[in-house]
């Protein structure tokens, strides 16, 4: 079968269990895949080749004897490079963490593992997941799989890419700001920033500990409720997680949304909004519509704050949490040195890139004593507001819709200043602050572009913008990924 890689996660699952595709057919047929177009899209920072086949091999052989298979069995998946392997260099893309090495499972690694998926490889990112194109990488410049002049989007450009070049059906991201949910809309995929504390954060290198949430890249809708069914649920290594029983998200995919009541912020509908988006976001409006759904115009007041506040809060944490990369423990060290502090100095200064180190030095900032009481505590208390905002509106309706990102997939070549890029996150950021969950799905094409909208739920509501993503996918079909031949 030379079309394997074509397939959804759950066909290729069900494929295997059937006979019809062994483990090793699968793995090498999506190996065939990444060495035709790999070197176009640059998606992956290390790959497993030898030891993944080994694990197919494996897995083969337990099928042959009859012992139980994981729910996600025989599928391929690729991680972001933020997230520990035990015997794997896990580097954040940053050349302070430069040859580390994972010395244990993170808990998404663990959940994949016994479920029997396929770990492929490591995807590129943003340096420490700050930034929105992927460029901040120490390794590469991922591609955009739609137009190899374009950022793929961030901070997990490297695994929305991957899958929009069907290179693996399923990938893992982290999104703190809207690092999912942007390269899923620029790359015409379907990606899920699940609630807070609904997915462990356990060996997930932090950037923002109060906003980092671990998420799935898919072809589909379907697939993401697959990979959901197994990353949830509680974990005794991480205390933030919740302990409340974890739903089959499969069973909102056949539900229809009739009555349903889905707002839209007026907030959302700014000026800078790309018209052919808004278009696109009006278009989905009458196709939520037709299935049934009531539409309200909703407020959200504190919007307006969201990205300020979150450029705030996010440094801060970040300089605290880079704080451990000192040259001392692991990772990388500065040749000439003559004491402590100039060991300390010299290795961040060279270890670390112009963003991370601008945003340790925001963070730095906004915590020094005189400064505190100004910016991060009355952060903290406008991230109030925000969340509060959202609990109120999800008194009035069940989903909120909104686009993703103000524009479609920029160029490479475009030097945005740091301001414009933040900006780039307007839509994304208020569900990072409010811990909500949200879903980013393709809704149709710019320009030959992907545009994605995105459906925000209640907190640990996933089941309900699953449900809704769901039924416009089946209302308007899916994308056609790029065939990059």
């Amino acid at each position: 079968m030379n079309n394997i890689y074509k397939l959804s996660a759950r066909e290729i699952r069900d494929k295997f269990l059937s006979g019809e595709l062994t483990a090793v057919e699968i793995i090498t047929a999506f190996f065939e895949r990444i060495d035709a177009v790999e070197d176009k899209v640059k998606s992956f920072v290390s790959l497993r080749r030898e030891r993944v086949l080994e694990d197919a091999k494996k897995l083969d052989e337990k099928k042959r004897n009859g012992e139980k298979l994981g729910y996600l069995a025989g599928i391929p998946v690729a991680i972001k490079d933020n997230m520990l392997m035990d015997g794997e260099k896990s580097t954040s893309c940053s050349k302070i963490l430069e040859n580390y090495v994972g010395i244990y499972d993170s808990t998404v690694v663990k959940k994949l593992k016994e479920a029997d998926a396929l770990i492929v490889g490591t995807t590129n990112m943003d340096e420490f997941a700050m930034g929105s194109t992927t460029k901040t990488s120490i390794y590469k410049m991922t591609a955009n799989p739609w137009d190899l002049e374009r950022v793929p989007g961030g901070s997990s450009g490297g695994g929305a890419a991957s899958v929009s070049a069907q290179e693996v059906p399923l990938a893992l991201g982290s999104d703190t700001g809207g690092s999912i949910r942007q390269p899923a809309a620029f790359c015409g995929i379907v990606g899920l920033k699940p609630t807070y504390g609904r997915v462990s954060r356990y060996g997930l290198m932090a950037f923002a500990s109060s906003l980092d949430q671990i998420g799935p890249f898919a072809k589909n809708v379907e697939d993401i409720a697959l990979s959901m069914n197994v990353l949830a649920g509680e974990d005794d290594f991480d205390a933030t997680v919740s302990k409340r029983e974890v739903e089959d998200y499969t069973k909102a995919l056949s539900q229809d949304i009739k009555g349903l009541r889905i707002g839209l912020p007026k907030e959302y509908f700014i000026d800078g909004l790309n018209e052919d988006i808004k278009l696109m976001v009006n278009k989905t409006v009458e196709n939520l519509k037709d299935l049934g759904a009531e539409i309200v115009e909703v407020s959200l007041p504190h919007t307006k704050y969201a990205v300020p506040t979150y450029y705030v809060l996010a440094p801060a944490e970040a300089s605290s949490n880079l704080a451990r990369f000192d040259g001392i423990r692991y990772g990388y060290r500065a040749k000439n040195y003559s004491n402590l502090e100039e060991l300390y100095v010299k290795t961040r200064s060279e270890g670390f890139g112009a963003e991370v180190k601008r945003r340790i030095m925001i963070g730095t900032y906004v915590l020094s004593a005189g400064f505190y009481d100004a910016y991060f505590k009355k952060a903290q208390k406008v991230r109030a507001k925000i969340k509060q905002d959202f609990e109120k509106i999800f008194n009035e309706v069940d989903v909120i819709l909104s686009p993703v990102s103000p524009s479609t997939a920029f160029k490479l070549s475009d030097t945005k200043t740091p301001l414009e890029l933040y900006l780039e996150d307007i839509f994304t950021i208020p569900a990072n602050l409010a811990g909500i969950p949200a879903i980013s799905m393709p809704v149709g094409l710019v320009d030959k572009l992907p545009v994605g909208i995105q459906f925000l739920g209640k907190a640990f509501d996933e089941a309900t913008i699953i449900r809704v993503a769901a039924a416009l996918e089946k209302k308007i079909g899916k994308l056609e990924l790029p065939e990059l031949s």
